[in-house]
């Protein structure tokens, strides 16, 4: 209650004054000190006695102004983790939380090897800083500039590839086929029959007698005449058997010479039996005289002796991929059977990037430029626009896409389907493409067997208008691969290009297989559902920036100020 007194002393001088300053409280006629502070008293009574029972009371909360009982969000109190939970699940509703998303997915995002070529770049200028700035001369005119130190990184990348697997020579084998005659002798048993008796189970039905147990030897006409009857004709056959017939009498048994032939194929077993040996050709080798006399009995046959030839293949492990394989920046993506099982020859393709090219000294770092008239100084600060390249790449996807629509068909940005062949394991490559400088022998390639569409296509690759679809095999041997052919889809831009390229991931569309694919382009719906904030366009970047360089700004700069010195001259004249 101490402690509430000067405050209530204090309430009391406060009321006094405000009363006193509002006009709309009514004055009591004060016309005595005594009168004052009995008025005084008697407020402090009134005052001490409310804040005597707010001291002295419970708290109450219905006596708390503005409070409309426990707030719901007391339950966190016991169980702060659910905070958490109940701003995940809401989290995909709420405007600022997709605002947030969408800024972070459209964030720019720069490639590992251009930040590692920045960063070296910064270091060496941070080791020596005076090499590249330099204070300004006392004439003021302008900075120095110094040419700023080569980057390293590179934007270009291509699908190298690679053969592993085993090689097939193939070598011609011959073996010698012998003709073996061979003169038995054995019973023959004569039968007469009739061709067609009426009776098939009568014992002189020629039906009795079947191959190859009996032969017909001769067929004999019968004319026969009777005055009774008249004439009449039919046929006898002369049959020869080599055993008896159940039920019949041979008008004859005599004994004969059978000759019999076989072909001696047993030194050609091993060869037919390989299955890595494949049969070509027989000729005779052996054919004069055509009768010869086996076992005294003359035996005549067209050809004696054979030489039959095979090709032959010899399976050697071999690949030529240790050159990818150890280059830096290289990355397996995928390996491909070429042939089929068993498959004996497989490609393996590389993501690799495109060998450093020599660097150009256009890029300088400089001191601010200072110009100077009438004595009077002034330093022009330069800043850089970082939206340049995305907006000149976002305007030429648009021109693009309207110089190659297709209204026949509706659709954008088709490709033409070109291919070129190498030698699995050979020296002859027409293939080499994106990553290899175009050597100038072009005529000797040609000379050698590459098409002049090869060379062609090759040109386009390395101008980075081509994309890769893949490989099949257009010859083989026993499973070997030994002519392969590589696919590609080239467009009329490198824009184009990385259009179709990163397109058909965003659309999960990937090329057909090598064989059938067509370079086909997008339909319309497919365009409008690409987001091409998330491209990388990189590779085109530096070709915008060169186009649209302005001319020599130093040089332009140093005529503007001396023309406009020449002016004051004249104006001092």
């Amino acid at each position: 209650m101490k402690r509430l007194l000067p405050l209530i002393g204090k309430w009391a001088i406060a009321c006094l004054a405000v009363t006193a300053l509002n006009p709309a409280v009514p004055l009591r006629a004060q016309t005595t000190t005594d009168a004052a502070k009995a008025d005084g008293k008697a407020f402090g009574r009134d005052k001490a006695a409310a804040a005597q029972g707010a001291a002295t009371t419970d708290p109450d909360a219905s006596r708390i102004p503005n409070f409309g009982g426990v707030p719901s969000q007391s339950g966190y109190f016991d169980d702060p983790d659910r905070m958490s939970r109940e701003a995940a699940s809401q989290a995909t509703s709420s405007t600022g939380y997709r605002t947030m998303r969408d800024s972070m997915d459209r964030r720019a995002r720069f490639a590992p090897q251009d930040l590692d070529a920045t960063i070296a770049r910064s270091k060496v200028i941070g080791g020596d800083p005076l090499s590249y700035t330099s204070g300004m001369g006392i004439s003021g005119s302008q900075g120095r500039c110094v040419p700023l130190p080569p980057g390293s990184g590179t934007a270009g990348r291509y699908m190298a590839t690679c053969n592993t697997g085993y090689t097939a020579t193939q070598e011609t084998r011959n073996c010698p086929v012998a003709l073996v005659a061979k003169v038995e002798q054995r019973q023959a048993y004569g039968y007469y029959c009739l061709p067609a008796s009426g009776d098939p189970n009568a014992v002189y039905d020629c039906a009795r007698y079947p191959a190859p147990q009996c032969r017909l030897v001769q067929s004999i006409p019968v004319n026969i005449c009777d005055p009774s009857f008249g004439c009449t004709s039919f046929t006898i056959n002369e049959m020869s058997c080599t055993a008896p017939i159940d039920g019949a009498t041979p008008y004859t048994v005599t004994g004969e010479n059978v000759v019999t032939t076989t072909r001696d194929e047993s030194q050609c077993a091993g060869l037919a039996s390989d299955s890595t040996c494949q049969q070509d050709t027989e000729s005779c080798t052996d054919s004069d005289p055509v009768t010869r006399i086996v076992d005294g009995v003359s035996v005549t046959q067209p050809c004696w002796a054979w030489s039959r030839s095979y090709t032959c293949a010899k399976f050697t492990q071999a690949q030529d991929c240790q050159a990818l394989e150890t280059t830096p920046g290289c990355n397996l993506v995928r390996e491909d059977c070429l042939t089929d099982e068993p498959c004996r020859t497989w490609e393996r393709v590389y993501d690799c990037p495109v060998p450093d090219q020599p660097a150009t000294t256009n890029q300088f770092i400089c001191d601010g430029d200072v110009y100077c008239i009438d004595g009077s100084c002034e330093t022009i600060e330069r800043e850089a626009n970082d939206e340049f390249k995305d907006a000149v790449v976002a305007l030429n996807a648009m021109n693009q896409a309207r110089r190659e629509f297709d209204p026949d068909n509706l659709t954008l940005f088709k490709g033409t389907r070109e291919t070129c062949s190498s030698k699995v394991f050979g020296v002859l490559n027409c293939c080499k493409g994106k990553g290899f400088p175009l050597i100038p022998g072009i005529q000797l390639l040609v000379a050698l067997g590459c098409s002049r569409e090869e060379m062609l296509l090759h040109q386009k690759d390395a101008q980075g208008l081509c994309a890769y679809v893949g490989t099949y095999c257009s010859s083989s041997f026993l499973g070997v691969c030994l002519t392969k052919r590589k696919v590609y889809c080239c467009f009329e831009s490198k824009l184009s290009r990385i259009l179709q390229e990163q397109g058909r991931q965003q659309l999960n569309k990937p090329w057909g297989k090598p064989k059938t694919e067509q370079c086909l382009g997008f339909t319309i719906d497919e365009f409008a559902r690409l987001d091409l904030s998330k491209m990388d366009f990189s590779e085109v970047y530096a070709e915008f920036t060169d186009a649209a360089r302005l001319p020599d700004e130093l040089q332009a700069t140093q005529e503007i100020q001396q023309k406009i010195e020449d002016y004051y001259a004249r104006a001092r004249q």
